[in-house]
């Protein structure tokens, strides 16, 4: 690797970092820091807000068992503790690296224990995004549908970061002039120069892509997979929601606000930065502040949760890395052994 691939490299997990990093300054640095630290010294209660970890822990390992049935359907039964060590991995590797890039090891890490192969495994991941985009979307449609004021005093409060990038994005014909011209890109690729090998390539990529894509069609027990989504989700909001009871100024908001909160938390976590640090802070601070939270407060509720969930996801996501090599290296000696016993 040269310097100028080093540098890139640097730059692409710094630049998000520091966006966050600059988010939370502009976010805290008109707070009464002493207060915040006053807060977390003595106005929280641990032991509910460590309680609702398992929540959390529970929650992505029924998304490994998601994620199993939809790669089993692919033809090959895969090790149940190699995609769990995988999932708890994934998340602990996006907390550090920004754009996802846990997604992408989760794949690498299955297809050199299971050896699935890797583009399949992409486009499984693809369903279970779009599986967790698709609920957040009806939850987020369905409080908007319910809470119509709150959402019009979030964005009349906060333009700059939320209403004018959005509208700014979808709104310009730049947006749509671009993806026709990728499109039409594509198209001339792959009809005009489907001779090259790089482009035969490419179709194969593609093809096994979307083959992963279209295990969704035929996992057999589908009521299991919805089950298995809305317990997800169930338990991430039960992850979130109970740290409300952790603090005496959130204990008493109830599970409309709790709601609200987790679903504004979620867009948040969605911006392509480490574990969504800064945007997270600012969607959970602005909707406390919108129900009443005085910003101080707020702020020390974003803090200590964000903090404390963080440490858990990275905790448990480095026992996974660990304990993948190593349950694997036991499965590889015995393979070994009874190879050697069968030719004696």
């Amino acid at each position: 690797m040269n310097l100028k691939q080093i540098f890139g490299n640097t730059l692409k997990i710094s630049l998000p970092l520091l966006l966050g990093i600059a988010l939370l300054w502009y976010l805290y640095h008109k707070s009464n820091i002493g207060e915040i630290v006053t807060i977390i010294k003595t106005r929280v209660d641990y032991k509910i807000l460590f309680s609702s970890l398992i929540f959390g822990l529970g929650a992505n390992i029924i998304r490994a068992f998601r994620w199993a049935m939809l790669i089993d359907s692919l033809g090959k039964p895969v090790g149940k503790m190699n995609v769990i060590y995988a999932i708890l991995g994934n998340y602990a590797i996006n907390v550090a690296v920004p754009f996802r890039a846990g997604d992408i090891w989760r794949c690498g890490v299955t297809n050199r224990y299971e050896k699935v192969p890797f583009a399949k495994l992409l486009g499984t991941l693809f369903v279970d995004r779009f599986s967790d985009t698709l609920m957040v979307a009806i939850l987020t449609l369905s409080l908007f549908l319910f809470n119509i004021s709150f959402f019009n005093q979030f964005f009349s409060e906060n333009p700059p970061l939320v209403v004018n990038t959005l509208y700014n994005i979808f709104s310009s014909v730049w947006t749509g002039v671009g993806l026709l011209a990728v499109i039409v890109l594509i198209r001339i690729l792959f009809t005009k120069f489907k001779h090259l090998i790089v482009i035969q390539k490419a179709k194969v990529l593609i093809f096994n892509v979307w083959e992963g894509i279209r295990s969704i069609l035929k996992i057999k027990r589908r009521s299991l997979f919805l089950l298995q989504t809305l317990l997800i989700w169930s338990g991430y909001f039960l992850y979130f929601y109970i740290s409300f009871y952790a603090f005496g100024f959130t204990k008493d908001l109830g599970i409309r606000i709790g709601l609200i909160a987790f679903v504004m938390s979620s867009l948040g976590v969605a911006v392509p930065v480490q574990g969504g640090i800064g945007v997270w802070h600012f969607m959970v601070i602005s909707t406390l502040v919108t129900f009443g939270v005085n910003k101080t407060d707020a702020g020390a509720f974003a803090f200590v949760v964000f903090a404390v969930q963080s440490m858990w996801v990275i905790l448990t996501g480095l026992f996974g890395i660990i304990a993948l090599p190593l349950i694997n290296k036991k499965c590889e000696s015995a393979n070994t052994l009874n190879i050697q016993n069968k030719t004696k």
